[in-house]
């Protein structure tokens, strides 16, 4: 195995290694995981994972921030190509984004879904700061769409929680069942549950 030397190498290899734990953590969960396993699976040896992290919980803590920028990435991407200022559009961009991400790769959601209290307080504290991030945004859209009178006025920290509580609930389910909806369709209607409730209008 020759060693990475330029940087281009070294942040493959760290994405190598990064792609192997997301499997191995998805499958065994952390206290099931080691090291070792990564290592094998990435086809590396045992001590090249400690060139670039220095522990298991390192790794996780960098796999999880990892993961939080490819979703957010691939929901700014969706906005962007929404192209509009309509808060029902914009969400609905972002929502199918999201579950578009997670219905392509399994093990981001196994990973970002998981019960904190089986992970350790430290990282159940990360999952909730990036839970945490994600209804800051809300929080941020739903207050300028309130000056705007395009949003109910209602505390705006609570109408963002209550969003992405539906949001991700679905998401969490989607990984058993997509109950006959592909992504965007799925976005659609959480979103209009989202605005308009659930009655028949």
């Amino acid at each position: 195995m020759r060693r990475a030397v330029s940087a281009q190498d070294k942040t493959r290899r760290r994405a190598e290694l990064l792609a192997a734990a997301k499997g191995v953590f998805a499958e065994r969960g952390y206290q099931g995981a080691s090291v070792a396993e990564v290592a094998r699976r990435a086809g590396l040896s045992y001590g090249v994972v400690y060139w670039y992290f220095e522990s298991k919980e390192a790794l996780l803590h960098a796999l999880m921030e990892a993961e939080e920028k490819a979703l957010r990435d691939r929901i700014a991407e969706a906005v962007a190509e929404a192209s509009s200022r309509d808060l029902r559009v914009v969400l609905r961009h972002a929502v199918g984004a999201t579950f578009s991400f997670f219905d392509d790769d399994q093990a981001s959601a196994s990973l970002l879904f998981r019960d904190p209290s089986a992970l350790g307080a430290d990282f159940g504290r990360h999952l909730l700061d990036i839970y945490g991030r994600f209804i800051g945004d809300l929080d941020s859209v739903i207050r300028s769409n309130q000056r705007r009178g395009t949003v109910r006025a209602a505390p705006p920290r609570l109408v963002a929680f209550a969003a992405a509580a539906l949001i991700s609930q679905v998401a969490l389910r989607r990984l058993s069942t997509d109950d006959g909806l592909d992504p965007d369709r799925a976005a659609e209607l959480v979103v209009d549950m989202l605005f308009d409730g659930i009655g028949d209008h």
